[in-house]
């Protein structure tokens, strides 16, 4: 073979090395597709792109994300992460409820306590949130990454509450969460369960008079001009949970669970220093564009008459999830007592 050949042989292997070896780089660097539940700046939202920042900072890979509305309401995207049409998710226990049973004991009003301090040392230890809850989530195809706080519930009403009988024939909107409906019954209202594209209008034509949420959704909805009575009930904190399709994750190389699972701590930490103030944050900005918002702070003494009808819902959550619900909650009240007596 002449010098020629030989030369020519030698770079048409080396020309097929590298295509081969491209063609594998390429394969491994996935295009992945996350979609949450909320709108562009909010908390879901910011989390989203922190796990986006680390995903695409610490490897070849690229991660699409997909805001409320885009893919369509959060029923539509859970259907799509379980069908494997989307790798992640971010979904409230309030829509994962009807999925989840068990994910509804967020719904047990006062049984979250709601300063921050406590409410993040609580996620970040509980056996319940950390151990549990994985396992309920990977019976369902779902491989459960993180879960955290958004922010305290706030109720918005056609007319300030101070009372359960204020609450009398009165509709408040409810995601579509049996549990949710409980506690609102106990409250002495009507639930409604409603989408959420369906709320504003909802509340406008005073089809319903009122609903819950955390405050910075409450602002960023627009819900103060068509909802404007504020009250802080101290019931309990807004919780989500990001997760991925379990075939998808089972199928990951280690290196890129871990790079998964990095991204997901990450991003928890940078989402409760966004919510550090948040509240606060968002409280003022309604104020600043509206001289229609009352802000109704109950006491104590008006809290306990709320906080007597929870034992009825802790009795429902225990008939619509079992044995399981029943050690669930009871691991969770362990988990907060610890934490509380730090």
């Amino acid at each position: 073979m002449s010098r020629m050949s030989k030369f020519r042989k030698l770079a048409g292997i080396s020309a097929f090395a590298f295509a081969a070896m491209t063609a594998v780089n390429s394969a491994s660097a996935a295009n992945w597709r996350y979609a949450h539940e909320e709108y562009e700046g909010d908390v879901q939202d910011v989390y989203a792109y922190k796990f986006k920042e680390y995903i695409e900072e610490n490897s070849d890979h690229t991660l699409q994300v997909f805001r409320f509305g885009e893919l369509g309401e959060s029923d539509d995207i859970m259907e799509q992460t379980q069908a494997g049409i989307l790798n992640f998710v971010n979904q409230s226990p309030g829509f994962t409820g009807a999925l989840i049973p068990e994910a509804q004991i967020f719904f047990i009003p006062y049984l979250m306590p709601t300063d921050m301090e406590t409410v993040v040392e609580f996620f970040r230890t509980s056996e319940a949130i950390n151990e549990n809850f994985p396992k309920l989530y990977a019976d369902k195809g779902l491989e459960l990454l993180k879960m955290y706080p958004e922010g305290e519930m706030v109720v918005t009403v056609d007319e300030p509450v101070t009372k359960p009988a204020d609450f009398n024939n009165k509709k408040i909107r409810v995601m579509t969460n049996p549990l949710l409906s409980e506690t609102y019954s106990a409250f002495g209202a009507t639930p409604t369960p409603l989408p959420w594209g369906e709320v504003y209008g909802a509340l406008q034509t005073n089809m319903i008079q009122g609903q819950e949420n955390p405050i910075f959704w409450i602002e960023s909805g627009g819900l103060y001009e068509v909802s404007p009575n504020l009250v802080f009930t101290k019931h309990g904190w807004f919780t989500t949970a990001m997760m991925a399709n379990k075939s998808f994750y089972d199928g990951l190389s280690d290196e890129d669970k871990k790079l998964v699972q990095d991204a997901a701590d990450f991003a928890f930490e940078e989402i409760i220093e966004h919510i550090d103030g948040l509240a606060d944050e968002s409280l003022a900005k309604i104020q600043e564009k509206s001289d229609d918002v009352t802000v109704t702070r109950l006491s104590d003494e008006q809290i306990e008459a709320f906080k007597e009808r929870a034992p009825q819902v802790e009795e429902k959550f225990i008939e619509m999830t079992g044995d399981t619900g029943k050690e669930l909650l009871n691991q969770f009240k362990e988990d907060l007592k610890e934490v509380q007596s730090e």
